[in-house]
């Protein structure tokens, strides 16, 4: 049996369509591993300077990636909204990091990273009052048990 077919898809086409479900749990796995490496990290450390040195990293390993790929030849294309945009994120995911290393110094990672993921329901509750993304009800119950998973953990 191949792989698609285990995941019950008719091909291979089918399966890269839900390839981001793999770079989802990438995703929260690296995030746990930072959440983990940052606090034994920080230990003694300026948060500030905490955040610059994982900056510089992640600066280096991204560009190496888009250089790798040959994305960064794209730069060219990029409209005015597409820099305004991305230069927004980029500071939101700044700030970001800068209050997580604060959080984490002063507190326990089991109650930092839950408070963290409350990003989850904030995007959705954010995507629909600006983005005007529709959400179902299976959504809204998911971001209401995040939220209310997130004060069990905590408190």
């Amino acid at each position: 049996m191949s792989v698609a077919a285990s995941f019950g898809l008719s091909d291979f086409t089918d399966f890269r369509t839900h390839m981001w479900w793999i770079y989802a749990l990438f995703s929260a796995f690296f995030a746990a591993l930072t959440a983990i490496f940052a606090k034994v990290g920080i230990k003694g450390v300026d948060t500030d300077l905490a955040t610059a040195i994982r900056t510089a990293v992640v600066l280096v390993i991204a560009w190496g990636i888009a250089i790798f790929r040959g994305a960064a030849g794209g730069m060219g294309g990029l409209t005015k909204i597409n820099w305004i945009f991305l230069v927004l994120s980029g500071c939101a995911t700044g700030l970001s990091w800068i209050c997580y290393f604060k959080a984490l110094q002063m507190g326990k990672v089991s109650q930092v990273a839950p408070v963290d993921k409350l990003s989850v329901a904030l995007a959705i509750i954010i995507a629909v009052i600006f983005l005007k993304e529709p959400v179902s009800w299976k959504q809204g119950i998911g971001a209401a048990l995040i939220i209310t998973g997130t004060f069990v953990l905590i408190f």
